[in-house]
């Protein structure tokens, strides 16, 4: 198993690629969606309906593909800080929306996918990570929920507040659509969704060298926002998988989300999935409690034994990378830094430990 650290766009700085080499980590996950666009992502509760409505803020170009270059740049600006681009996080919605929703432009987005897939393969990034949701991450409140007070996310109470038009994935799409709300859909259509979308894109993966890995549902509710969710208990990661026998129809394999969930044993869970060679990479985070009530913890102090999960990943022979994803901030004039620096300090001892 190899220590990485995730990275937001606007975290994709030479800097930081030194202090991920600095406190051990040899991986980069990257996240080019800049979530932090229009500045909705900042509200204390993350698409709580505003006057705007703008959950994380808004999408991207949607004529605007991620290019070869930009994507060898970033490979090689990675490298030169002595560390590997694994993975990058997440399609911009603005590329691929009609795919989730089901709306005019799916075939084109389709496309879309398929050529970002294939610049990855040409660029040497190995894995692209995604999650199927129309609502995307929302519904999480921030406050002084981790020990000593520290900042983490968490949930307090399920958030059903229909989704506006121009809406999907917690961002902003369109924003001159018409008033009125994204009609809800059946959770069977969803799946058939996936379905397809798993059925046009793999076969250009495999061709690529790309694993896809698909993330659970985060919070794991049946609906938010008045819409289905596809992997919200362990046992619906199994249906993913089993929709397409592709070895590029892979897992982005949350823990905190598998422990949030109602249903299930997050080591069976672990033991299940990892048998099966199924994991691209894992998020390696500690929560308490599970929706729709819980707090994001520092990574020793949540419900999860972390130091047993690692022992399951051993045992099953998981070489693959794992990212604190997102951790509470620290009191200090660097709270992220602090944050991840503790966390990935904890990951590098207990590798070491096990190995």
């Amino acid at each position: 198993m190899k220590l990485g650290l995730g990275l937001y766009r606007h975290l994709l700085t030479r800097e930081n690629f030194q202090f991920a080499r600095q406190a051990g980590a040899t991986h980069v996950v990257a996240h080019l969606v800049d979530y932090f666009k229009g500045g909705g992502a900042h509200n204390p509760r993350d698409s709580q309906p505003s006057g705007t409505e703008q959950g994380w803020g808004r999408a991207g170009d949607p004529d605007q593909l991620w290019s070869l270059e930009e994507l060898r740049d970033l490979r090689q600006a990675v490298e030169a800080e002595g560390l590997k681009l694994e993975a990058i996080e997440n399609f911009d919605p603005a590329h691929w929306h009609d795919v989730l929703l089901g709306g005019p432009k799916k075939n084109q987005h389709l496309e879309n996918v398929k050529t970002i897939i294939r610049r990855l393969g040409e660029a040497g990034i190995p894995i692209m990570g995604y999650n199927f949701s129309l609502a995307g991450v929302c519904g999480r409140v921030k406050g002084p929920f981790a020990r000593g007070g520290a900042i983490a996310a968490g949930m307090d109470g399920p958030l059903d507040t229909p989704m506006p038009k121009g809406m999907v994935w917690n961002m902003v799409v369109d924003a001159d659509a018409p008033k009125g709300i994204v009609p809800s859909i059946t959770p069977d259509e969803l799946w058939r969704r996936l379905s397809g979308f798993l059925e046009a894109v793999l076969p250009v993966a495999e061709e690529a060298g790309v694993r896809l890995a698909a993330h659970p549902d985060d919070p794991p509710m049946p609906t938010m926002r008045g819409q289905p969710r596809l992997v919200y208990q362990p046992h619906l990661y199994q249906r993913l998988i089993d929709l397409h026998p592709s070895p590029a129809n892979a897992l982005e394999f949350c823990l905190g989300s598998l422990a949030e969930m109602t249903g299930g044993d997050v080591y069976e869970a672990v033991e299940q999935y990892s048998r099966q060679g199924r994991l691209a990479y894992v998020h390696f985070r500690n929560v308490k409690g599970k929706v729709p009530w819980y707090r994001e913890t520092f990574v020793d102090d949540g419900d999860i034994d972390m130091i047993r999960v690692l022992q399951i990943l051993k045992k099953n022979n998981f070489e693959g990378i794992l990212i604190p994803d997102h951790t509470p901030q620290m009191t200090c004039d660097a709270p992220w830094h602090a944050g991840m620096a503790y966390a990935l300090g904890y990951m590098r001892a207990a590798l070491q430990m096990l190995a």
